[in-house]
């Protein structure tokens, strides 16, 4: 259905109305904020970490099942903010892409080459009129052998950046704002730095205090660069040390 001013113009995802907008790729970034979850990415000094809210919607369901986590290959990691069935095809997509990257070259795809490929697909998703733009943000982390710790993130019309610390879902602008003051001097952050920065922040922002099992956490780091989801037990010591530190 058309609306306001937009009149027309959002039924045809090729068509720009006179202000130069994309109705359809707009609505995709709703989307994204319409499923309710807030992300963030961390980036320290020797890892980088993401972090992410675990909500089960239905009480039957294994709650096992139930994740935004997903490993692209065994040193990259995948973060979808949105719409989980668009974020099934974009994880197919990437590690297909990996996939072929490894075949061809015999090395793993690094990751910001990854994140370049994968906002191509959702550009190009931006320009047909068979298609539509994926209602889904990706955050993408793995280890760079010459730059270190990598935190990238994807949007639905195919922008991408590297980042220090970034975040999407439903709360994002707060986030960034955290954040923002928080990584304004460059600090040096540890491993548990890193991890407890993501934490927190998304503790900040929501004003809540999170059970383990209420969230997810992935992480990569130097010396032991393949991408892992911390366990219950895990986050739980996080969150203990976070509670003792405030």
């Amino acid at each position: 259905m058309s609306r306001g001013s937009g009149a027309g113009y959002d039924r045809h995802i090729t068509i720009f109305s006179p202000e130069g907008r994309l109705y359809q790729v707009e609505y995709a970034f709703k989307a994204v904020k319409a499923a309710g979850i807030t992300s963030i990415g961390v980036r320290g000094n020797d890892s980088v970490c993401f972090v992410t809210q675990k909500k089960v919607p239905d009480k039957l369901l294994d709650q096992t099942s139930v994740t935004h986590l997903f490993a692209v290959t065994k040193y990259i990691g995948l973060l979808a903010t949105g719409m989980t069935a668009d974020a099934k095809s974009l994880l197919a997509h990437a590690r297909n892409e990996a996939a072929e990257f490894k075949f061809k070259l015999g090395y793993e795809i690094p990751v910001d080459y990854l994140a370049k490929r994968l906002a191509d697909k959702s550009q190009v998703y931006t320009q047909h009129a068979y298609m539509r733009p994926l209602g889904v943000s990706a955050m993408l982390i793995g280890i760079d052998d010459e730059q270190g710790p990598q935190l990238y993130k994807c949007d639905p019309a195919g922008h991408y950046f590297g980042y220090k610390a970034t975040s999407s879902g439903s709360k994002e602008q707060e986030a960034v704002n955290f954040l923002e003051k928080k990584m304004k001097n460059d600090p040096q952050l540890s491993f548990e730095d890193t991890v407890q920065t993501a934490i927190s922040a998304l503790q900040s922002i929501l004003l809540e205090d999170f059970k383990p099992t209420e969230i997810e956490v992935g992480v990569v780091r130097v010396g032991k660069p393949e991408f892992r989801i911390l366990s219950t037990e895990e986050i739980d010591e996080h969150l203990t040390a976070i509670s003792e530190r405030d």
